[in-house]
């Protein structure tokens, strides 16, 4: 029986090969577990007088990682399901500030695609993705290097 929601083999991405994720709104409640599940409870996040009277940015902001974290999470259902087996280098860029109430989705494009030399049956794959609010301001810019699975072979 076939199992549905499994992730893209090496050979489905190929250099160049571009897509985008469904999107994800931002919510009060994601914000809160978030900082308080990593203790990350900087007054940025926690102070709503110190962001209206000593913060050079106004409203209800979210940490980078959360939001980079959510577009993560879009990828992984969509893309990586039994086949993504590494997570193993990354450059991250801020771009613009992301606020509760935000929707954001992932625009991907294959940037780098090579079997792995030490790892048959593996491929090496880097991708650009930009995390892209509902107005299409690009937020976040990283290119995270994996490790996937090739399909197997008759």
């Amino acid at each position: 029986m076939e199992i549905v929601g499994l992730g893209l083999h090496f050979e489905d991405l190929p250099l160049g090969r571009k897509f985008r994720t469904t999107g994800r709104t931002i919510t009060e409640a994601d914000l809160i577990n978030y900082i308080n599940c990593l203790g990350l409870v900087e007054v940025l996040f926690t102070n709503a007088e110190f962001r209206a009277r000593d913060s050079d940015i106004k409203g209800r902001l979210v940490p980078g990682m959360l939001a980079y974290g959510m577009a993560e999470g879009l990828l992984v259902q969509a893309t990586m399901q039994h086949t993504g087996l590494a997570f193993l280098h990354m450059e991250l860029d801020i771009k613009a500030p992301i606020f509760v109430g935000d929707t954001i989705h992932a625009e991907v494009e294959v940037i780098e695609a090579r079997p792995s030399k030490s790892r048959p049956g593996r491929g090496l794959v880097r991708t650009r993705n930009h995390v892209v609010k509902q107005d299409g301001t690009i937020a976040i810019t990283y290119t995270p290097l994996r490790m996937v699975k090739c399909k197997e072979t008759p």
